[in-house]
């Protein structure tokens, strides 16, 4: 095969560019994402090789080697991991990010706009290769695949381009090759990656508790012994080779916890998955008993930018005995931590097992609802010991815990009462977090219902009509900003027996001597009013379910509210952004009778139903009340005619 030129993607040059002048403000760190790549490539070759012994080789003491040449002025890193073939040198380094170059462009600007070097994003995508760009003019990578025979060469200056050909290579893994630039070596260089102590210095600081063993060779000079070991003076010193182990390898999570200190953690964390920030949250828990095993979860500061994306991979590690047997085993965790990262050790799993089997182990499943309910336990206790700090996890993954709620409808699951103590929203009375629990304690003692409101917004909610009665009665509305959350409460129905109820839909059942009185009023305007409001509803056809006079409008004219049964507006909106248009909620329209606009309705009625005039005033009392839900008119254009029309006249 002749040598192939390949261009990298627009996105990606211009990602290149940014990433090499923009993100690294910390040029040192190249080492540790090589580092971490390499790992990542033993694990994989380590995992395959559990049921497919011939990919080894015969090869199975994982190593990875470091090789600064100072003549050459050359670092290498090589490894004896799983490899890779010419399609997977184009798919992982001619594509930086992958899928997700065009969300990292955009939060990167976000970043730069905030005056941020955005150096935590590479963790989150997976970046890290091209870091080595910063320190080099040229980079080259030689890759045989294991099971494969052929081995491949890539190279690029960074140019926008990149070149593959064949090449030959005796074993499995990978050899990357930085050709450093100008102020990278020598005994002048503010930092030399061609020293030997240099390098040593920075795998200690950042790659320590990597798995496998990180190896260099120095040069150490000595003086000669004689033969009872003694130095022979005047005999000068010789050179010898020694090839040292520079990581201690020693699992951080089989230690003491009282022998850790935090940052120790902190550099673990940041090591095994590659993340810039340090963790929210650490847990570190030993247990032996039926079931023995030692856990090591963390909370990332930051949730992923793909969190809830069907490519984002939830799953904690496994160990037997400090052995890697798996990435990402799904089944340890429920679906609503999907963010919670870290491993598990322990004894009773086997090396060999299978995906398979591992869904019908009885020891998992007795580790995951241990893990499970230690992680709920430990953010009670930070929501009631150390409230900022658990409002900001809310912040991050508030969201999970909602979509656990509301995932509880279709698994059958008493994840509700695991949850709703840990819920928060903001309300009608303060722009502040607060639990249900806090809210019932407010409420006055005739008020029997826990009301909500949803909108894009505060400003959105609070502009709504149907808020005016509440707010004057002094009664607390939870404010629903998220997509979820009307879901998750319908899934819970009820907090401490009382009932959760959307001001937007139905009547607001309140018993107050006051709303008793204006329900009675509104009956008997009702009653005196039947030929008007039949003759609205009859104009407005399919488009609304009913049309009521209006009990909880003060001093707008009109409202939309939905029917108690079905979905409610907030949730048709949402199936309709999920290409789900089936779902509808039942429209029903309120008319305050006390609006100046009310009587001239009844005026317009008396003079005809059949009226273009009356059909008019209808049509933009039903437009109106779409706007105020932030919902457009079918034909937004006729109705701003009309408007332009009866505002002529």
């Amino acid at each position: 095969m002749a040598k192939e030129t390949h261009q990298f993607q627009a996105e990606t040059k211009k990602l290149l560019d940014l990433m090499i002048h923009s993100i690294y403000t910390n040029r040192e760190i190249f080492l540790r994402e090589l580092i971490s790549n390499a790992s990542d490539a033993i694990d994989k070759v380590h995992f395959e090789g559990l049921t497919n012994k011939d990919l080894l080789e015969g090869d199975d003491q994982y190593e990875i080697f470091l090789v600064p040449d100072a003549d050459s002025h050359t670092l290498t890193i090589s490894d004896n991991g799983l490899g890779m073939n010419k399609d997977d040198l184009m798919e992982n380094l001619g594509t930086i990010a992958k899928s997700g170059t065009k969300a990292f462009l955009e939060k990167l600007q976000q970043a730069k706009e905030g005056g941020d070097t955005g150096k935590d994003l590479i963790g989150q995508f997976g970046v890290g290769f091209y870091s080595a760009f910063m320190v080099s003019e040229k980079i080259t990578v030689v890759s045989r695949k294991a099971g494969e025979k052929q081995a491949y060469k890539w190279e690029s200056t960074a140019d926008g381009s990149y070149t593959i050909e064949e090449c030959e290579k005796e074993k499995r893994g990978t050899s990357i090759t930085l050709t450093l630039l100008p102020e990278f070596y020598g005994d002048k260089a503010e930092e030399n990656f061609t020293d030997t102590y240099k390098l040593q210095s920075l795998v200690k600081k950042y790659s320590d508790y990597v798995r496998y063993p990180i190896k260099m060779n120095f040069v150490v000079e000595e003086q000669p012994k004689d033969a009872d070991g003694k130095p022979i003076e005047g005999a000068g010193t010789i050179k010898r080779n020694e090839v040292r182990t520079l990581n201690s390898m020693q699992p951080l999570w089989a230690k003491n916890k009282s022998e850790i200190k935090p940052e120790e953690y902190d550099e673990f964390y940041q090591n095994l998955f590659h993340d810039w920030e340090r963790p929210m949250e650490v847990m570190h828990n030993k247990v032996e008993g039926t079931i023995e095993y030692t856990s090591l979860l963390f909370f990332p500061e930051h949730a992923p930018y793909n969190l809830y994306h069907s490519d984002y991979e939830p799953g904690l590690q496994l160990y037997s005995r400090h052995v890697f047997i798996m990435d990402k085993c799904k089944d340890l965790l429920p679906e609503y931590l999907r963010f919670v990262k870290g491993l598990v050790d322990s004894p009773d799993f086997s090396l060999n097992i299978s995906r398979e089997l591992l869904q019908q182990s009885r020891e998992l499943k007795l580790i995951g609802k241990n893990l499970e309910k230690s992680i709920l336990r430990q953010l009670n206790t930070m929501l009631k010991k150390d409230r900022e700090k658990y409002e900001k996890f809310w912040a991050q993954y508030g969201k999970s815990l909602k979509i656990g709620i509301y995932g509880s409808a279709y698994t059958g699951t008493d994840t509700v009462d695991k949850l709703k103590d840990l819920l928060l929203f903001t309300t009608s009375k303060e722009d502040k977090l607060i639990t249900l629990k806090e809210y019932v304690e407010h409420m006055p003692e005739n008020q029997k219902k826990i009301y909500y409101a949803t909108g894009k917004d505060r400003a959105a909610i609070d502009s709504l009509p149907q808020m005016e009665l509440l707010r004057d009665k002094g009664i607390e509305v939870l404010y629903f900003l998220d997509n979820v959350d009307e879901f998750a409460v319908e899934v819970m129905r009820e907090y401490d027996g009382k009932p959760f109820h959307s001001i937007s839909r139905g009547d607001l059942g309140l018993d107050d001597v006051e709303s008793q009185e204006v329900k009675k009023e509104t009956e008997n305007i009702t009653k005196t009013n039947e030929d008007l409001i039949k003759d609205i509803k009859e104009t407005l056809g399919d488009k609304v379910a009913d049309v009521k006079i209006s009990s909880r409008l003060k001093s707008s004219a009109v409202c939309l509210v939905a029917d108690e049964q079905g979905p409610s507006f907030a949730m048709e909106q949402v199936f309709a952004e999920t290409n789900n248009p089936m779902f509808k909620a039942k429209r029903i329209l309120e008319i305050n009778p006390k609006h100046d606009l009310f009587a001239r309705l009844q005026n317009i009625h008396e003079a005809g139903k059949d009226t273009q005039q009356f059909k008019d005033y209808c049509n933009l009392l039903y437009a109106q009340a779409l706007l105020i839900e932030g919902m457009m008119p079918e034909d937004p254009a006729a109705i701003a005619n009309k408007i332009a029309e009866l505002m002529a006249k």
